[in-house]
């Protein structure tokens, strides 16, 4: 249909997996839900981890480096935002996979055979329309 699938090459591999590797940590995914959502200053985000603002600052620079935040100053204060809209659907779709893969094996999860799965995945969905993965099994 109108989906376009891009070739395979080493380098977009490379950006994929530093982006991934960025999120793979439970703090940073934190962070990111957060700024998907608003623009918040350091203090808010360490407030919001339980955390250093030491170590959520390293945190947010992991998360810059990879092109997933952006950073602005006001005075003595820095906030930050979610790099675009993208974000918050790699998030969404990360709990979806996590969600589906969750369940493990013989549980039915991830393996087609909860019929009730699909349901309760679109009533999860906002009224936006978002991009939806294809039945399998069927």
């Amino acid at each position: 249909m109108g989906t376009q699938v891009r070739a395979w090459d080493a380098a977009g591999a490379e950006r994929a997996v530093a982006v991934l590797k960025a999120v793979a940590d439970p703090s940073r995914y934190r962070l990111l839900w957060a700024l998907s959502g608003q623009e918040l200053p350091v203090s808010a985000l360490a407030e919001l981890l339980g955390a250093h603002v030491a170590a959520t600052s390293q945190h947010l620079a992991r998360l810059r480096a990879a092109g997933l935040v952006t950073s602005r100053r006001e005075g003595t204060r820095m906030y930050y935002r979610a790099a675009g809209g993208h974000v918050r659907g790699l998030l969404e779709e990360a709990t979806l996979a996590a969600e589906d893969a969750g369940a493990g094996p013989g549980s039915g999860g991830g393996s087609g055979q909860d019929e009730a799965a699909p349901v309760r995945q679109e009533q999860r969905q906002p009224a936006r329309a978002r991009r939806t993965r294809p039945a399998t099994g069927q």
